[in-house]
């Protein structure tokens, strides 16, 4: 994928078309241009400097972003960092206050003297002097915001109208007319008509009007880049994490060099209070991690030698030596930065319906305001009236806000997410998060701690130690989390495993070898059936006993002997009861997938306040599952990202459960960088936040222009004989308005 950075675009007509220009290059399979940061994301075999031709032919300018390196000298958030630095407010602000002096100067010689008797030199108190005066004072404002004519007038050029097409248009026939009402009053004077010059002057005189429009877009176009700044603050955020110096030995001494000089294998010091500067393992010392800035988890973890440690992370006390791992774009913060710059870039579904509207928005606006000229002429009003009406029209509709209203909400949304240790990998998670109608939890490691330990022996006609014994020999080869519990506690006990042959993992069921050439057995009592050993009925009561509470019981045999039951059991997580409840009362159906026996699986559902169980399923068929849950509607699956991976990848929605250090589980539609289910009720909650303040912005966005264009138009005052008249300047300050709304709105998610 190719990133570009693009100058030029002002409205989401632009974005649209920088679109089609690229989409045409021979190629490229999928483009997508963002208008909230001037950036540009391709698809294809396609050289640079193709897509830069197509480009420029379309009228705007792009040039190649920096990517993010890994080798000794690169730094991978700095270029970033710099590109979400808000350099196009101050540009606005200074070409803002340099209009509105001279629009003041303007507005005194003329709303200030004709109006309001404002006092002026004897010698200039004529109509040619003030229009002549109030002409270069115009052209001053022109000048200094000559960008809307360029950009305007060169998409008329490149039949790519844009927002500036409006606003230059409008502004232009103002002054174009005025400057003919001024020929028009030379030649009044010059017949010796003093009295109908002034008269005429009085009402046809705009200039003050084309220098009003572009100002008054300026103003919101300066609150409109401001509020844009403000939704990429997170992101930012994200970005200042990471230190800048770092402490590193290079033979026996200490030196203070740049992070993006730091390399592989390099032993960084890292002392109390200062941030962790790069991914790698902890070779000497003890100390407490605060990984708040990763995974929001506000306790710091305790770490040893041995342990990882992630950049951007905080030593609390102890002074510890790192033997760097990762650095660059490789680091868990860089990756953290690249999900959701990624995905904050990209285009929500919804989106779609805006870019369509955008295509032929201004073209619309254009012919509207011409049939509107020609409509009140052809009624008979006056000219200036006429003319009036068709220049508001112009500068009053706003292709901006259809633009702005969905990749506003996104940026101010995934920032919102990321604070809280929630990645949603695309726009598309974001906007579908909301729309699940069934979720589905994995068990183990999800609404459990996932760390099971052993809390009952049972053995059969034989001793507790050679049941650990033939247990241990088995669990010892399996990375089954309920065979790992055995294992730590057979260790614990000071048990050696014996030595075994034709070992066999059986999956979702047991364990299988041979010792001393007899066959033992472990596992679930499903398995045990499955090899046709015959159980005794204490056993299988005990088991039974053991299912009902809550417990798996796991049954080992040798030979034809059945050794006994080791139950194993894993907490429930605090938080679990509370996000079930929450997710039930939003109106989700809730459902508990398990690999677990029925019994067992219903008793941990019953605490949890699930009644919807699905259990003993084995792991490749936990995707069945799920594809027929989704004939009620779209489905969200919760798991680890590994074993329950094919179930992610089915659902409309994949949760994966992260830890922090492994934030691209490939699976998953949204990552918890934190293995806490709460943060699943939040994601789900903030997607229809998000989702309904797109929705506002775009209602917002229609509602504006259907209301305003026929105001401008006059519609309401020929129908209804309203007093109010809409004037260009009106309609420039209302337009400016709708932009800065759109983005203020967005912003609230912040809040949610």
């Amino acid at each position: 994928m190719q990133k570009f950075n693009v100058t030029g675009m002002s409205c989401s007509a632009c974005q649209l078309h920088v679109e089609k220009a690229v989409q045409n290059v021979p190629g490229v399979k999928n483009v997508n241009v963002s208008l909230l940061t001037n950036s540009m994301t391709v698809e294809g075999d396609v050289s640079d400097k193709e897509i830069i031709k197509a480009v420029k032919k379309a009228g705007y300018g792009a040039k190649k972003a920096k990517e993010p390196k890994t080798d000794a000298k690169s730094n991978a958030n700095s270029d970033e960092r710099d590109s979400l630095i808000d350099t196009e407010t101050p540009k606005l602000f200074k070409r803002l206050v340099k209009s509105v002096i001279v629009l003041l100067v303007l507005m005194y010689f003329s709303m200030g003297h004709m109006m309001l008797h404002f006092p002026v030199p004897s010698s200039i108190e004529n109509p040619i002097s003030l229009s002549i005066i109030q002409m270069l004072l115009t052209l001053v404002v022109l000048a200094i915001n000559r960008s809307f004519f360029i950009n305007g007038f060169r998409g008329i050029l490149n039949c790519m109208t844009n927002m500036d097409t409006l606003v230059a248009l409008g502004s232009s026939a103002a002054f174009l007319y005025s400057l003919v009402s001024l020929f028009v009053i030379i030649n009044m004077v010059y017949e010796g008509r003093i009295d109908a010059a002034h008269s005429f002057f009085m009402k046809h005189i705009y200039f003050e009007s084309a220098a009003m429009i572009p100002t008054l877009i300026t103003i919101g176009k300066t609150l409109e880049a401001h509020s844009k700044g403000r939704t990429t603050d997170a992101l930012r955020g994200l970005l200042e994490l990471s230190p800048k110096n770092a402490q590193v030995l290079r033979g026996e001494t200490e030196i203070t060099i740049p992070v993006s000089e730091i390399i592989i294998g390099d032993i960084v010091i890292v002392r109390p209070g200062e941030k962790v500067p790069v991914d790698g393992l902890i070779i000497e010392g003890e100390t407490s991690i605060n990984e708040s800035s990763l995974t929001g988890e506000s306790l710091p973890v305790s770490k040893k030698t041995g342990d990882e440690v992630n950049a951007a992370t905080v030593n609390t006390y102890g002074f510890i030596k790192v033997e760097v791992s990762r650095v660059g774009a490789d680091t868990t913060i860089s990756k953290i930065i690249e999900m959701v710059s990624t995905a904050s870039s990209q285009k929500a579904p919804i989106a779609r319906i805006a870019d369509r509207i955008a295509g032929v928005f201004v073209p619309a606006v254009i012919l509207i305001s011409i049939l509107t000229f020609v409509g009140w002429m052809l009624v008979g009003v006056d000219f200036s009236l006429a003319f009036q009406r068709a220049v508001s029209v112009l500068v009053i509709s706003c292709p901006c806000a259809l633009g702005l209203a969905t990749p506003v909400a996104i940026m101010v949304g995934n920032g919102n997410a990321a604070k809280h240790g929630i990645l949603f990998k695309t726009a598309e998670s974001l906007e579908s998060a909301g729309k699940v109608k069934t979720i589905v939890f994995d068990k183990t490691g999800t609404l459990t701690r996932g760390i099971p330990e052993v809390t009952d022996i049972y053995p059969y006609e034989t001793g507790d130690d050679e049941l650990l014994k033939i247990a241990y020999s088995l669990e010892i080869k399996s990375e089954h989390p309920l065979g790992t519990a055995i294992t730590k506690y057979c260790e614990s006990k000071g048990f050696k495993a014996i030595d075994t042959t034709n070992f066999e993992i059986k999956p979702g069921f047991g364990l299988t070898a041979e010792i001393n050439g007899e066959t033992v057995l472990g596992g679930s009592l499903a398995f045990m059936n499955k090899e046709s050993l015959v159980l005794p009925k204490e056993l299988l009561d005990k088991a039974e006993e053991y299912a009902s509470a809550g417990q798996t019981p796991l049954l080992f045999s040798k030979g034809e002997k059945a050794l006994g039951i080791i139950a194993v059991s894993d907490e429930i997580r605090p938080e679990s009861i509370e996000t079930i409840s929450n997710l039930k009362k939003a109106g989700l159906n809730v459902v508990m997938l398990s690999g677990d026996n029925e019994r067992t699986a219903k008793h941990i559902a019953s605490r949890l306040g699930i009644n919807n169980v699905i259990s003993n399923v084995l792991p490749n068929e936990k995707s069945d599952v799920i594809e027929k849950l989704k004939a009620d509607g779209p489905v969200a699956m919760v798991g680890d990202g590994i074993n329950d991976a094919p179930a992610l990848t089915s659902a409309n929605i994949g949760i994966a459960m992260g830890n922090g250090s492994d934030i691209a589980i490939d699976s998953g539609d949204i990552v918890l960088e934190r293995p806490n289910i709460k943060n699943v009720y939040y994601a789900i909650m903030l997607s229809r936040a998000t989702l309904r303040n797109i929705k506002e912005n775009l209602f917002w966005a229609f509602f504006y222009n259907i209301i305003c264009i026929p105001l401008a138009m006059g519609v309401y005052q020929a129908l209804f004989h309203l007093g109010f008249e809409m004037k260009p300047a009106v309609g420039a300050l209302a337009m400016s308005i709708s932009s800065v709304t759109v983005c203020l709105n967005a912003l609230r998610l912040n809040k949610a």
